[in-house]
C-alpha cells in the first residue's frame, strides 16, 4: 500500500468521525487514521457509542505492533481521564507512537490534557491540521462543551411566502415526502427535539426520529420536549406514547423567563446536564421567535416548498424585531433541492454591541 501525507489522513479521520454523529453523545464524534513508521495506513477508527471505545483504541486494535513508531492522525486531542474507558493519551504512548497529529484541543477540561501527556512522554504533538473541518463535523459538541448549553438548529417548513399553514389552520403537507424524510434523518443526529405545547395541541406530533429505508421507529430516538409553561400537553398527546423519552418542561419545573414563560436559558443549561449536546427546535412560530430573540439559535435549517397561499400563519413570530436595522441577519451556508422543495441552511450572523 503506498504511504500517504498526514493532511490526506486527516480528511479520512473526519469522514470517519462523522460516522458516528447521533449516537457518541454525550461524547465528541472522533476519527482516527495510525499511519506507519513508512507512512502506510495501518489502522483507522471512529468513536461509534458513549461507552464503546474510542477511535485512537479502535484504530491501534487494527495496526498492531505495526503503530510502534507510527504516526496516529486524530480529529479531537486525545482524551487524559478514565471514564467508562481508559485514557487515550496513555494507550497511544504504550502502543510506541512516535507522533500525533490533532486537529482540534479538548475544550472538556475532564479529559482534556491529552497532548501534554503525550509530549511529556516524548511523542511529537502536531496541532490545527484541517482543523476548521475537524471543527465544522464536530461543531455542536465542541459548541456546548465550550459555553454550557447545547446546539440549537431551528428547523421549520414553509410556503414560498413563509406560511407554515393555510388560512384554515391546515399544514399537512406543506413540505413533500423527500423533505419530510431528510427532517427524519437530522432528527437523528441531535440529542433532543424541542417543541412548543401550542404545536402539540394543534398538530400532536409524535416527534419521532424513522428509519430512512422502511420508515420504521429508529432504533435511537431524541428526548423529546414540549416546552409547556402551565402543563396544558394532553395525556393523550402523542408524545406521551412511549416511543421515546418525553420531558414536559413547565415554568414551575424550568423557571420563569422575563416573559413569564418557561425560561429557555435554564431549559438549555437543564439540557446540558442531561447529556443533552444537540436539540432540534421543531414546533412553534411563537416558540422560535422568543429563541432567536434571545440569541439561542446556532443554525437554521428550513424547507421551502414550491407554493403560495397568501394567508395562514407564519413560520415565525416576534423575534424580538421591529425596525429593519434590527432584522437578523444570516450566512447562507448551503442551499439544496430535496425533492421539489428547497432545504436552506444558514446561521445567524452576531450583532455588534
Amino acid at each position: 500500500m503506498a504511504s500517504v501525507s498526514v493532511d490526506e489522513a486527516m480528511r479520512r479521520a473526519i469522514e470517519l468521525a462523522a460516522r458516528g454523529l447521533g449516537t457518541t453523545s454525550p461524547n465528541p464524534v472522533v476519527g482516527c487514521v495510525l499511519l506507519d513508521a513508512d507512512g502506510e495506513v495501518v489502522g483507522e477508527g471512529f468513536h461509534a457509542y458513549a461507552g464503546g471505545p474510542h477511535a485512537e483504541i479502535v484504530a491501534l486494535a487494527q495496526a498492531g505492533r505495526r503503530a510502534k513508531g507510527g504516526t496516529a492522525v486524530v480529529t479531537l486531542e486525545p482524551c487524559d481521564h478514565t471514564g467508562r474507558t481508559g485514557p487515550c493519551s496513555s494507550a497511544l504512548v504504550q502502543a510506541g507512537v512516535a507522533r500525533v497529529v490533532i486537529a482540534v484541543p479538548d475544550p472538556n477540561p475532564v479529559a482534556s490534557g491529552g497532548a501534554a501527556t503525550l509530549r511529556s512522554a516524548g511523542v511529537r504533538v502536531d496541532l490545527g491540521v484541517r482543523g476548521d473541518e475537524a471543527e465544522a463535523g464536530n461543531v455542536a459538541w465542541l459548541t456546548s462543551m465550550r459555553r454550557g448549553w447545547p446546539y440549537v438548529i431551528w428547523k421549520y417548513a414553509a410556503t414560498v411566502d413563509g406560511r407554515s399553514a393555510a388560512a384554515d389552520g391546515t399544514s399537512m403537507w406543506i413540505t413533500s415526502e423527500a423533505a419530510r424524510m431528510d427532517v427524519h434523518a437530522l432528527r437523528g443526529t441531535v440529542d433532543a427535539v424541542v417543541a412548543g405545547v401550542g404545536t402539540v395541541l394543534a398538530d400532536d406530533p409524535r416527534l419521532t426520529a424513522r428509519n430512512l429505508r422502511d420508515g420504521s421507529l429508529a432504533i435511537r430516538q431524541p428526548l423529546r420536549v414540549v416546552v409547556d409553561s402551565s402543563g396544558r400537553t394532553p395525556s393523550d398527546a402523542q408524545v406521551r406514547d412511549g416511543a421515546a423519552r418525553t420531558w414536559i418542561a413547565t415554568a414551575a419545573e424550568v423557571g420563569t423567563g422575563p416573559d413569564g414563560r418557561v425560561d429557555l436559558p435554564a431549559l438549555l443549561a437543564e439540557l446540558h446536564q442531561r447529556g443533552v449536546r444537540a436539540v432540534l427546535l421543531e414546533g412553534g412560530p411563537r416558540l422560535a421567535g422568543a429563541f432567536l430573540a434571545a440569541g439561542l439559535v446556532d443554525k437554521i435549517v428550513g424547507y421551502v416548498a414550491p407554493r403560495l397561499l397568501g394567508a395562514g400563519p407564519t413560520a415565525l413570530v416576534d423575534a424580538g424585531v421591529t425596525t429593519i436595522a434590527e432584522a437578523i441577519d444570516l450566512e447562507f451556508v448551503d442551499v439544496t433541492q430535496i425533492g421539489p422543495d428547497l432545504r436552506i441552511t444558514a446561521l445567524p450572523r452576531k450583532r455588534e454591541g
